[in-house]
């Protein structure tokens, strides 16, 4: 290995590669940009930033532009690039999921399906982020407990946000990249609009703090009531 590979930091762009291909004609050179972008995308096993993707092209490539003709051109195929968490990456559409799991069922898959329970705890946290898992009980009616609090940890969907300013200074949660990336979502302002959805009879905030809540979202007996789980 040389010196200055050695001395090359990771992820870095290599030395050598030509990104302006200004010895191509305007098409060609258009084209291998493309055929880079998907390229990464395609090799990547999260969503792909702009910041990497900018990498690999000339400084007045435009990035949006060469998604949307790579997007073109997969318009008859069974799998399509998405803006997801803050990235771009291949995903089959969902039209051949039924396909996908009478091919391979669910062995290999890393996401169990969540309880209703669970749901509700991460669509409230999604919606009213950063909350301590105190104003996820007050919200409730319920108290909400750490093995819940656990599972959306366990899956990444959740992780510890800022301290929350109230009194003993409890750890807030947030939603995750992975919670984005698991959900379709490019940004949390892709979520659909919590009033919009209570006028379209979708979701009740009435019902929720009425208590209609699976018993799932109880402590269990002997938990401390008091003090916020301490996060590393």
């Amino acid at each position: 290995m040389s010196e200055a590979s050695a001395r090359r930091k990771p992820n870095e762009q290599p030395v050598l590669l030509d990104t302006e291909l200004d010895h191509l004609p305007p098409e060609l050179r258009w084209r291998e940009w493309m055929g880079r972008v998907e390229a990464v995308i395609f090799a990547a096993n999260e969503p792909v930033t702009r910041s990497v993707l900018a990498r690999v092209v000339g400084r007045n490539c435009n990035i949006e532009l060469i998604i949307d003709d790579i997007r073109t051109e997969l318009a008859g195929r069974p799998y399509e690039l998405v803006a997801v968490a803050g990235g771009w990456q291949h995903r089959t559409k969902k039209a051949f999921g039924d396909v996908i799991r009478s091919a391979f069922g669910t062995a290999g898959q890393e996401a169990k399906e969540l309880s209703q329970a669970e749901a509700l705890v991460l669509m409230c946290i999604a919606y009213f982020q950063p909350i301590t898992r105190g104003e996820l009980s007050s919200f409730f009616g319920k108290e909400v407990s750490r093995d819940l609090i656990g599972i959306l940890r366990g899956q990444d969907l959740i992780a510890s946000g800022p301290r929350s300013p109230t009194q003993g200074a409890p750890y807030t949660y947030v939603t995750t990249k992975t919670f984005l990336s698991q959900f379709g979502l490019d940004t949390l302002r892709q979520l659909p609009d919590f009033e919009a959805l209570e006028d379209a009879g979708l979701l009740s905030k009435e019902k929720l703090l009425a208590g209609d809540i699976p018993a799932g979202l109880a402590n269990r007996e002997g938990d401390d009531d008091v003090v916020e789980e301490q996060v590393s």
